[in-house]
């Protein structure tokens, strides 16, 4: 049986002194990017990986805003539709730095109410927004838009304006998304959330866009995960899938041998998109208790018969595949975290 864990953030992109892995006891992590064999190579982040290992094409944008629909019981048709989701711009001196709904609770009646006021002042422009779920709202567009998009996950935390859209339509795009900012911002729903202490939701981030590709396929067998992205894959590519087991152990009860299983790991993301690191910290350990340091005892006991393990970072990937005979190969010395840190 062949486990890959694919972990975003894994070596975050944080100063070396800021001392992220001081006094972080992490043996098993350590053991398993020693023994393991390395590969490196260019990477657009996580949802790019995980459309390229379903074969999805690309198209403007990776189309993940018609296969997340297909999950969440919509119908794409042969519409072009783009992800809006619901988002919070804080306003600082200089920035709008945007915060996802990770940061914030939403309920559909909500929603609805904002996806209605969007609707009726967009109802002569060939836009409709459909709120399929409390933090996944849909944009269905009458003609593809010539532009680009970036994903939510990109700018969690940042700055938006170098994750705006591109292209010859994307000036436009800029106005639109100015002009919504304004609606929502007066919408009553904002009034009451802010004197219930609640950020109001005053904006929406348009990315994935494309119209239904070509059924996914992929060399897995199984995927556990948390991640809308990677079920609605599965889902749509026919592959079993099932919610993040809470750990390793867990897992392996399920699992059938001789497959090829992928879990998502998706417990540092937040953190690290947020620069708490604290809560990265917390995450670390969380995943050596629970993934880690099980996984390293059944490969040595022969239940798994190889681990890859994927650290995915904005611009670059790790990988590094583990088998049983690799654990007693000491002349591979460890490292400090910090080596791997550079590497991407």
């Amino acid at each position: 049986m062949h486990c890959t864990l694919l972990i975003p953030n894994l070596f975050p992109s944080y100063p070396s002194e800021a001392g992220i892995f001081d006094g972080l006891p992490l043996p098993a992590l350590s053991t398993l990017l020693a023994r393991g064999l390395q590969k490196s190579s260019a990477n657009g982040g996580m949802e790019e990986w995980l459309c390229r290992a379903f074969a999805v094409e690309k198209q403007q944008d990776w189309p993940i805003a018609p296969i997340t629909l297909l999950a969440d019981a919509g119908d794409p048709d042969q519409h072009y539709w783009l992800r809006a989701d619901p988002v919070h711009l804080q306003v600082t001196r200089d920035h709008l730095i945007l915060a996802d709904s990770g940061t914030f609770a939403i309920s559909q009646q909500e929603a609805e109410q904002l996806c209605d006021a969007l609707n009726l002042h967009f109802k002569n422009d060939g836009m409709v927004f459909y709120p399929q779920c409390p933090d996944r709202w849909y944009l269905r567009l009458a003609s593809p838009p010539a532009m680009q998009t970036r994903p939510l996950g990109d700018v969690a935390g940042k700055h938006i304006d170098p994750f705006l859209p591109v292209g010859s339509d994307g000036m436009r795009w800029h106005t639109l998304h100015n002009e919504i900012q304004m609606l929502l911002h007066a919408h009553p729903i904002n009034e009451q959330r802010e004197a219930h202490g609640e950020m109001p939701i005053n904006s929406i981030w348009l990315w994935g866009g494309g119209t239904v590709p070509e059924k996914p396929s992929t060399a897995f067998n199984h995927v556990g995960a948390s991640d809308s992205l990677a079920l609605a894959l599965a889902k749509a590519s026919g592959t079993p899938c099932a919610p993040l087991p809470t750990s390793a152990e867990n897992w392996i009860a399920t699992a059938r041998g001789g497959e090829k299983h992928l879990i998502v790991l998706d417990t540092l993301r937040g953190a690290a998109q947020y620069d708490d690191i604290y809560g990265w910290r917390e995450g670390m350990q969380s995943l050596e208790r629970d993934w880690f340091a099980p996984l390293v005892t059944m490969l040595k006991q022969g239940k798994l018969g190889e681990l890859t393990l994927l650290a995915i970072e904005p611009n670059r990937s790790l990988e590094f595949s583990v088998t049983r005979g690799d654990l007693w190969k000491l002349w591979r010395r460890k490292k400090q975290f910090q080596a791997y840190q550079s590497l991407t």
